[in-house]
């Protein structure tokens, strides 16, 4: 499930409010499951994963991870990314293109405390995308987090990311091919309408 604080009441909220709930209403599994793309500066390649994305409050998206990932990295020298919703329950794809930065340290502590420390654990001893001697060393280190004295306490290197979309594009797939997509683009503050062609 993705938290909703004081959503937008732009057009392209509006539509995604009502896919979001349309893909509930259908059973939709990992609803809140989205792919992020980033450009890696340093090897000139684009890259993908995907994230849990937490809360959309207001106009900022909201994900949390490693700051010291390679996403992390990626980031910080190239602000710009895509990001993608697909919900095959109702078999719509939801496109965004966005500037992305850090949440505040407030923020992530807020979050992090929030948590179970179960989940602290894990994002306390993992070292994230690094490589390690087996995956019973990645259990070690989880359990050894365990006993940590403060699993509330947010380490420096994890938090938010937000990211605020200048492009939306929605998909709706049909039998007969032919495909509804429409778009919109920020001008000032003001989005454009379009109509694509499938």
């Amino acid at each position: 499930m993705i938290n909703f604080n004081n959503f937008c009441s732009s057009e392209p909220y509006t539509i995604f409010t009502k896919h979001y709930r349309n893909a509930l209403k259908n059973d939709q599994k990992i609803i809140e499951a989205i792919s992020i793309s980033s450009f890696d500066r340093k090897l000139s390649e684009v890259d993908s994963r995907f994230v849990n994305l937490k809360y959309i409050n207001k106009d900022e998206w909201i994900f949390f991870s490693n700051y010291n990932s390679p996403k992390a990295k990626q980031f910080k020298t190239h602000k710009q990314i895509t990001a993608v919703f697909f919900w095959d329950s109702i078999n719509v794809q939801i496109r965004m293109k966005a500037k992305i930065k850090k949440t505040s340290y407030e923020y992530n502590q807020k979050y992090f405390f929030d948590r179970s420390e179960k989940k602290n654990a894990l994002a306390i001893s993992s070292n994230q995308s690094k490589p390690i001697n087996s995956y019973n060393q990645v259990k070690e280190n989880y359990n050894r987090s365990l006993k940590n004295d403060d699993l509330k306490k947010c380490p420096e290197f994890w938090g938010g990311y937000s990211f605020t979309p200048y492009y939306f594009e929605f998909w709706e797939g049909h039998k007969s091919r032919l495909n509804k997509r429409e778009a919109y683009e920020k001008s000032d503050d003001s989005w454009k309408h379009l109509i694509l062609q499938p």
